[in-house]
């Protein structure tokens, strides 16, 4: 449903406030969940429980992870071998008097090679197999997320930008995807590799293993250093990233709005601070995870210079040869290497966990409520609606309706009326259950609907809205959207009864014209028409029409009124209308104003009265006499 007057009627408010009357802004550019303003420094979640968390993915996986893992021992154990063969081989030269020793030289070469080979197509193996992981991982969370979102109440999507939603199901799921597949493998071979090395280098030489080691501590400060700093920067460049979305997002599909107000300038204003906030944070970002390299490099350096002197020492005193050495220095290679692997690692992981955070805060959000125990399928109903004493507050202190009663009976049609912001759409909005109330109860066919499952309900129901919506696809898809099994047949009565066949059969495609998004490439008249279509096609049993002709000429108007009538015979309708004309044979008009019903009756029984409602006829009357003359 749109979003309720009293948010439409006031401005909005700042990121994270509530709206108007109590209902949260709904034009928030910030992440909603949050509820942070812009700019606004973001404390690190918890990284070890989002990473239990994104750990469950993982372990529908069991069975190929474990066969990656396989592979990776394996393959850890043969690069071992090469460095021990490389200090052996060296030694075979430099045996028996100075002699090479081709016999032995030969063996370990062939070894070497054979490791060498193996080597590749392990690495080939796992980075092939953990692709489809990966790719499986991040499409399982991608649909969790979206299914997630199909839960959600219509609160929450008042409450943020589309562009916000968008950028955590896009460049957060990303992100997660990135890490996903760039440094699982690299982290269990980095730490099988670090343990295997460090251990050969024990078997080698202790002594040589201390001179080395003395970098660990360094590197370790080093890492957690950075780490804690640029942890909170990717989680920020994330926020504003999402802010950027959603600032673009607006801007493009309010373009006509946009250049209407000559608002060009504004918007690209807006645009460069967003995107210079993201800049900001981002360069702050790389150039504290890029300190990391260069930094390791120089203390990595330090350790092999520590290293060549103490084997030096070693070797003069003939306590180790030249090949250990050699393999010594190979092994303090592989040990540093996935050292400055996994602080790389780490880097990419907070920009994943960062991401991993923003979904995770979207899969917990608090879901439409369940349908009761007892909850029953709304099947045939009659349509008899009864609101009794029914209030509602998007914050309980600012109350929107106020102990507001009244009787639908079956088959009748009821007008809502009343100034912008007076609570029309938000009856609506209760019945169709998209808000449960905050007091009393509303009941159709004798039954309080939240006893209905919600399915049900919603299906009861056939709603044309001001605003329409048509999806990507064809006029027909678009039409079937509420009878997915409608013949051809079906689809073309329904079009012929909202005067909708006619401009359809003059498209160059007909019904398979192919539309643009929200049917860009048809006319805000045309586009009400299908909507109208698509509801008359579905048949629903109680009908509500939100100013549903207030895009559509005074002609085309005239010409499906009869089709209007046609389908409310019989049906409980709802209409909120502005144009007080086109609800004059209503059976019922309510005029609401501040959450009240302070009129209701026939059109002639108002007009009677001379009360409000006289006076509202009575002014659009003079109105469009004046626009007449």
């Amino acid at each position: 449903m749109p979003q309720n007057e009293a948010a439409q009627a006031q401005q909005t408010p700042p990121p994270g406030a509530p709206g108007p009357a109590g209902r949260p802004g709904g034009m928030m550019r910030g992440p909603g969940s949050g509820g942070m303003g812009r700019g606004k420094p973001v404390k690190p979640k918890n990284f070890r429980r989002t990473m239990g968390r994104l750990w469950r993915y993982f372990g529908r996986e069991r069975k190929l992870l474990s066969l990656i893992m396989v592979f990776i021992i394996i393959d850890a154990g043969v690069t071992l071998i090469g460095p021990f063969l490389i200090g052996k081989s060296i030694d075979a030269m430099s045996a028996n008097q100075g002699r090479v020793a081709f016999g032995l030289l030969q063996s370990f070469i062939i070894v070497l090679a054979t490791a060498y080979i193996t080597d590749v197509v392990l690495v080939f193996l796992q980075g092939w197999l953990m692709a489809g992981v990966s790719q499986r991982i991040v499409a399982g969370l991608r649909r969790s997320l979206f299914q997630k979102l199909q839960k959600l109440p219509v609160s929450y999507f008042d409450a943020r930008s589309h562009g916000e939603v968008m950028s955590r199901l896009t460049n957060d799921i990303d992100n997660v995807s990135q890490t996903v597949s760039q440094s699982t493998t690299q982290l269990m071979a980095g730490g099988i590799a670090i343990i295997g090395s460090l251990v050969m280098m024990i078997v080698l030489s202790p002594i040589l293993t201390l001179a080395s080691l003395i970098t660990v501590p360094i590197l370790y400060l080093l890492t957690r250093t950075v780490t804690r700093k640029t942890s909170v920067l990717f989680k920020e460049q994330q926020v504003q990233l999402g802010m950027l979305n959603g600032h673009i997002e607006e801007t493009i599909s309010g373009m006509e709005v946009v250049k209407a107000f000559n608002h060009e300038h504004q918007a690209i204003n807006e645009f460069e601070a967003v995107n210079g906030r993201l800049f900001d944070v981002g360069l702050k970002a790389q150039i504290r995870s890029g300190f990391m390299m260069p930094l390791m490099n120089v203390i990595n350096n330090i350790g092999f210079a520590a290293v060549a002197l103490v084997g030096g020492i070693l070797a003069v005193k003939s306590l180790i040869t030249v090949g250990v050495i050699a393999s010594f220095l190979s092994y303090s290679r592989q040990f540093v290497r996935p050292l400055n692997d996994l602080a790389n690692i780490y880097n990419l992981l907070q920009s994943g966990v960062a991401g991993a955070e923003r979904v995770f805060e979207v899969l917990d959000e608090r879901e439409e409520p369940d349908d009761l125990p007892d909850a029953v399928q709304l099947n045939r109903t009659k349509g008899h609606v009864v609101f009794e004493d029914v209030s509602f507050g998007y914050r309980p202190e600012v109350p929107i309706l106020k102990r507001v009663s009244f009787e639908s009976k079956p088959g009748t049609s009821t007008a809502l009326v009343g100034p912008t912001g007076a609570g029309k759409t938000t009856i609506v909005n209760l019945l169709t259950r998209f808000y449960d109330v905050t007091g009393g109860s509303i009941r159709i066919d004798g039954v309080d609907i939240r006893h209905y499952t919600r399915d049900s309900l919603r299906r009861t129901f056939g709603i044309v809205l001001q605003d329409t919506y048509l999806f990507s696809g064809t006029i027909k898809e678009n039409i079937k959207y509420g009878k997915p099994d409608a013949t051809d047949e079906e689809i073309r009565e329904a079009a012929v009864m909202a005067n909708a066949d006619v401009f359809i059969r003059r498209l160059p495609d007909g019904y398979e014209t192919e539309l643009s998004e929200n049917g860009g490439n048809l006319s805000q008249g045309q586009r009400q028409l299908l909507a109208i279509t698509r509801v008359i096609l579905a048949k629903p049993s109680i009908l509500i029409l939100d100013e549903a002709t207030s895009s559509i000429d005074t002609r085309t108007e005239l010409h499906i009124q009869d089709a209007l009538l046609q389908i409310m015979k019989d049906r409980t309708t709802f209409i909120i209308a502005h144009r007080l004309n086109t609800i004059r044979d209503a059976d019922n008009i309510m005029v609401i104003d501040h959450g009240e019903i302070v009129e209701q009756g026939s059109h002639d029984e108002l007009i009677g009265r001379q009360g409000f409602y006289a006076r509202m006829f009575e002014s659009q009357f003079k109105n469009l006499e004046s626009a007449g003359e």
